[in-house]
């Protein structure tokens, strides 16, 4: 399969104090093929976090190409990245970041909003569509608060559903979450890869990592190791 994202000798650095420069990315190569499924894993300043949010279009390379669906994506303008973000990429976060004072349909509505997409019946049948994927279709009217970790998170999966992205993104998807209610999103992660999108997804967890396709070790700005993982399908059993 083709190449969906792709990077390419790529730097990142930061600067403290304005000029003091701390090396993040250091010439790192990857590339994430469509319908792939993997795990990025790395100790606290590996660069995970910095890559996820490059891949994301939320911050921008110092130096190195990113391509995206083959196009270099790296030096785009403020207003390109963001039809981008709209339209390319749906992102799922540990924190969920549903807005309290939407409904679950709501929610699920925002980054059509963002868009610019008129809402209509149309769209709301989407959304409510969505939301029965993920096991609400019986909560629409609720709130996040009246919710459990595991179903704002849900609602969180089909938030990022609702533009058919090709791509994912999943940072510490579980993190909030018991073990039990870890399965039950994981499982829905897999169930979406199978179906043919691809997902790039930050974890600690070694367990959590099993249920990826492909295991990419982060240290010290490149990588340490490439590991695809047995092919046969991870169960709840196999995961614990």
């Amino acid at each position: 399969m083709p190449a969906i994202v792709e990077v390419l000798d790529l730097y990142k650095d930061y600067f403290l104090e304005g000029h003091v420069p701390v090396h993040v990315l250091k010439g790192l190569n990857l590339s994430f093929d469509e319908g792939d499924f993997v795990a990025l894993m790395g100790p606290s300043g590996s660069g995970k976090s910095t890559l996820m949010n490059i891949l994301g279009c939320l911050d921008r390379p110092t130096s190195g190409q990113y391509l995206l669906g083959g196009d270099d994506v790296a030096h785009m303008s403020d207003d390109e990245l963001s039809e981008i973000r709209s339209t390319y990429l749906g992102f799922i976060f540990q924190a969920y970041n549903l807005l309290p004072q939407y409904t679950v349909t709501e929610n699920i509505e925002l980054p059509l909003v963002y868009q610019g997409v008129k809402l209509d019946e149309k769209t709301k049948a989407r959304c409510e569509a969505l939301a029965e994927m993920v096991g609400l279709g019986t909560r629409l009217d609720h709130r996040p608060l009246q919710l459990s970790g595991g179903q704002q998170q849900r609602v969180a999966i089909a938030r990022s559903l609702v533009n058919d992205p090709h791509v994912i993104l999943a940072d510490e998807p579980t993190g909030n979450l018991d073990s039990r209610t870890s399965v039950e999103i994981m499982q829905m992660l897999q169930e979406l890869n199978r179906s043919g999108k691809t997902i790039i997804m930050v974890t600690h967890e070694n367990d959590i990592a099993a249920w990826a396709r492909r295991v990419v070790r982060l240290r010290d700005g490149v990588v340490e190791s490439d590991v695809r993982n047995d092919e046969q399908p991870i169960t709840a059993a196999a995961a614990h």
